[in-house]
């Protein structure tokens, strides 16, 4: 992506079944109603550090099943066992910083459900924020989410700008979903 100034730019002339093209089309920028889904989505965040994004979406099904589905119960009640299950999965990325920082992050969530009702709920609650104010919280509240995977999370899941092109086909169908979007 490094000669092209947009991901809406990188994939336009790739082929359907590109893993970007897909992720770029049916899921960039588009908002998230589920906790599960939206915390599967910072999961696939955190583990891009440091790796590219091609990587991670050609390994995003393995992730989503050795972090069950993306269940934050479940994975906020990861043990040691867990632990060294997914250490020990070639499907996925084996980082322990990475596996603690999503176990960790999904007990983080179920306190912020307790008190928010959702992840949603809490994301809403301090929307509208500029990026640096978001990676401020996201840094106070998390594990492991620094200034480009919160913004890349944020713009991902539709509560920053910048995910798609003005003139992109899928920014139109974005605005159709959530229409509040065109003024984040």
């Amino acid at each position: 992506m490094a000669n092209e100034s947009t991901y809406c730019d990188f994939i336009k002339n790739l082929d359907e079944n590109n893993v970007h093209k897909i992720y770029h089309d049916t899921q960039y920028g588009f908002p998230l109603d589920s906790d599960n889904e939206l915390f599967g989505r910072l999961i696939l965040e955190i583990n891009q550090a440091g790796l590219s994004w091609n990587t991670i979406l050609n390994k995003k099904d393995n992730i989503r099943k050795a972090y069950s589905n993306f269940s934050i119960k479940v994975i906020a009640n990861y043990d040691d066992k867990a632990r060294i299950r997914l250490l020990n999965d070639k499907g996925i990325i084996r980082n322990k910083l990475k596996v603690d920082a999503v176990i960790h992050n999904a007990q983080i969530l179920i306190d912020i459900q307790k008190k928010f009702g959702s992840f949603k709920s809490w994301l809403n609650n301090h929307h509208p924020k500029t990026k640096e104010e978001w990676v401020k919280l996201f840094k106070k509240t998390f594990k492991f989410t620094g200034g480009e995977i919160t913004n890349e999370f944020l713009m991902s899941t539709g509560y920053l700008k910048g995910s798609h092109k003005k003139n992109c086909i899928i920014y139109k169908q974005i605005l159709k979903k959530n229409p509040k979007w065109n003024t984040n």
